[in-house]
Formats: structure tokens, sequence, C-alpha cells
């Protein structure tokens, strides 16, 4: 069976990017989004346990919505008002099985992300 995992890097502290709010989609084939969950990282900027799992994970197309404007206005990262990095969405398709890490590495004023393992 397949899993979904996802992790937070603040690039700023150089370190995980704990509680941010991670909300997971899955696109429909006639545009409509469905909510699938939403989790907060912890201290290691992970989510507790796969956003996907088992009989959950199912080949598509998904959005994750990093709510990193509040982790930065939190640790007291100079940020921009409004900020220009507030909500960062990945969109991205699971093909089959196996295990899909999609980590978020920011600043307030970028992004990067990758298929990591």
């Amino acid at each position: 069976m397949g899993r979904l995992s996802t992790h937070v890097l603040d690039t700023v502290s150089g370190g995980p990017a704990a509680n941010v709010a991670v909300e997971l989609y899955r696109l429909e084939p006639d545009g409509t989004r469905t909510l699938v969950t939403e989790r907060r990282t912890n201290a290691d900027g992970r989510t507790d346990t796969p956003l996907l799992a088992g009989a959950d994970f199912r080949s598509g197309t998904y959005e994750l919505l990093f709510h990193i404007g509040d982790h930065f206005r939190a640790t007291g990262a100079p940020i921009a008002d409004p900020a220009f990095l507030d909500v960062v969405p990945l969109r991205f398709s699971l093909a089959a099985d196996g295990h899909y890490h999609v980590p978020l590495l920011c600043s307030p004023w970028s992004y990067s992300t990758y298929r990591g393992s």
C-alpha cells in the first residue's frame, strides 16, 4: 500500500517548522476540491502520521496547503505586511503505490520542494 508524508523546514532558523497548519485536498476530475485531512506539524516539522496511507491512498491529483505565514509571525521572523508568502500551495499527482514524501523548505520570501524518500 502507498503512503504520503510531509515535513516543513524553516530555512531562516535552519531547523524544523513546528505547529504549521497543513491541509491536504484531492482534486477531482470535474475540478472540485475535497478536503482529505488537516494536520499540524510536530516539533520535528513532520505530521505525527502519514497524510495518506493504506486504503485511503489513491492515485490522483492532490494539493497541499502550508500555512507558513502564521509560523513566521509566531517565530518573530521579519516578514512583510501583508506577508509575501502566507499560504503555500503545492499541487502534485500520485500515480502508484509507494512512499511519496513531499517536504516544504521555506522562508518568508521563498520556498522549494521535491519528491523525497
